[in-house]
């Protein structure tokens, strides 16, 4: 089959799946976003047909960290041997860090302590990535999980992907509230793929996978046009800090 006509195909295909989203738009939020997601493969597919495999960002990494540690204190994070986050709490997101291509060493501190780290860790990045790093686990035993973002929002739409973070947590279903699972079995450590979406606010819950167990409703979540989303779940379904969620714009 010729790209042309490869094109036209994809195109028809996304086009019916369009027509099958905007029917369900008001009616089941669950069918909507699975037709939308189908769309949205379809047409990425007849776009990406004729471009170049160089990747979509150009110039310097970027790279943010996020905290989800349970029993940590705030942190200072140096890269080679320099601070670049200050006081870091539970549950924040540091702004974007800008650096060049190449290997990189990561110390983690207790705010304000530059004896006793509680992580070491040597990070390569690549030219015109997107990354979150994400303190995990007890502050004894932290450890630093590396999530690749993907920015980049067909214009008007959106898209969101979970995480999910809460050590002590069973997998996670997510699902629209009452209806169908969106992601099944969200595993500890594991992030999901990207939904492509209408932009919309929806009512979702995170359930324990298999049943309909509610462990935490996620209410009027907000998904604007142009935005990409993480939706990230942290702190401890057992103990304090307890069970929450937080939304970082990528």
């Amino acid at each position: 089959m010729s790209e042309k006509r490869k094109q036209t195909y994809y195109l028809h295909k996304a086009a019916m799946y369009d027509l099958l989203a905007q029917f369900y738009k008001y009616t089941n939020p669950s069918f909507h976003m699975h037709f939308y997601l189908k769309h949205y493969k379809y047409m990425n597919k007849a776009m990406n047909l004729n471009r170049s495999p160089v990747q979509a960002l150009q110039g310097d990494a970027q790279v943010r960290f996020l905290h989800t540690s349970p029993d940590s204190p705030n942190v200072d994070i140096y890269i080679n041997g320099s601070r670049v986050i200050k006081d870091l709490a539970f549950t924040k997101v540091s702004q974007n860090l800008r650096l060049k291509a190449g290997k990189y060493h990561i110390d983690i501190y207790p705010a304000g302590n530059m004896i006793d780290s509680v992580l070491n860790k040597n990070l390569t990045v690549e030219e015109g990535k997107s990354y979150t790093l994400t303190t995990i686990d007890s502050v004894k035993k932290m450890r630093l999980l590396v999530f690749l973002n993907h920015p980049e929002v067909p214009i008007n739409e959106a898209k969101v992907r979970f995480i999910h973070l809460s050590p002590d947590s069973p997998a996670l279903d997510i699902a629209v509230k009452e209806r169908d699972v969106i992601f099944p079995m969200v595993q500890y450590k594991q992030a999901t793929e990207y939904l492509g979406l209408t932009p919309m606010t929806v009512d979702l819950e995170a359930r324990t996978a298999g049943s309909k167990d509610l462990l935490l409703p996620l209410t009027k979540a907000s998904f604007k046009p142009n935005e990409s989303y993480t939706i990230v779940f942290l702190g401890l379904s057992q103990d304090k800090p307890e069970l929450q969620y937080i939304s970082i714009k990528d």
